[in-house]
């Protein structure tokens, strides 16, 4: 199993630590929010990772090879010449995930201990092209399931905008993790082109009702991009 970390983003809430530094370096309970992204991979395994970069690469290359990589064997998908957004990073680096296996991605800047064994079997039961980490928790901006947990769509609560792909006779507002779980046949159902978030293409792909919520109960949750955790970004984005 490998996994991915999205970490090029320009990290705009922890200013003015990310004026001079990546957000993936910055440091929280001791550790790089990197390292506790490494870390937590780790405990279930996975050890191939490939890490996204665009705000100070260099300062991250540096970093891994000072500390050997953390005993990890880690690629890098370059987006120096262009910021993605989610969905087109995830394009990107599609050639680094061959094989029938699933794969883990997760935001750098989320602290979690989430059961990312019990999660993947969720994912195969079900049979998933994505699996959704949520959680119940206060937010302004919600993934809406019905109840078994297929994406139905996403709402805004501060501007009031509200997509629905998909109707149910109740949708279940949950906020999102920064921790998914895809299958590699995901990539070739990618039919976006350019720039675009993973929240477009799962709406787009949950018609056919292979993208799935993940009920997220673990002890230890924090999004550390945050000084407020009554608050949240773009549910599956990760540039700022």
């Amino acid at each position: 199993m490998k996994g991915f970390i999205l970490a090029a983003g320009l990290g705009t809430r922890l200013k003015p630590f990310t004026d001079f530094a990546p957000k993936a370096l910055f440091e929280a309970e001791g550790k790089t929010m990197l390292e506790h992204s490494l870390d937590h991979l780790r405990r279930y395994g996975i050890r191939e990772v490939i890490i996204n970069l665009h705000h100070f690469p260099g300062l991250i290359r540096d970093f891994l090879a000072k500390h050997d990589n953390f005993g990890m064997e880690i690629t890098f998908s370059d987006e120096t010449d262009g910021l993605l957004e989610t969905g087109s990073g995830l394009k990107k680096a599609a050639w680094f995930f061959s094989g029938p296996e699933p794969f883990v991605v997760r935001n750098v800047d989320v602290l979690s201990d989430l059961d990312l064994k019990e999660m993947t079997r969720f994912h195969k039961n079900n049979g998933a092209l994505a699996t959704l980490a949520v959680r119940e928790r206060m937010t302004s901006r919600y993934l809406l399931f019905d109840d078994q947990w297929t994406l139905c769509g996403w709402e805004n609560r501060r501007t009031g905008e509200r997509k629905v792909v998909r109707q149910a006779v109740k949708l279940l507002p949950r906020a999102f993790s920064g921790i998914q779980v895809l299958s590699p046949e995901i990539f070739p159902l990618i039919t976006e082109t350019g720039k675009f978030s993973l929240v477009d293409m799962y709406l787009r792909l949950t018609t056919g009702a292979r993208i799935k919520g993940y009920s997220d109960q673990s002890a230890i949750w924090k999004d550390i991009g945050k000084a407020e955790q009554t608050e949240a970004t773009d549910p599956v984005t990760e540039t700022e």
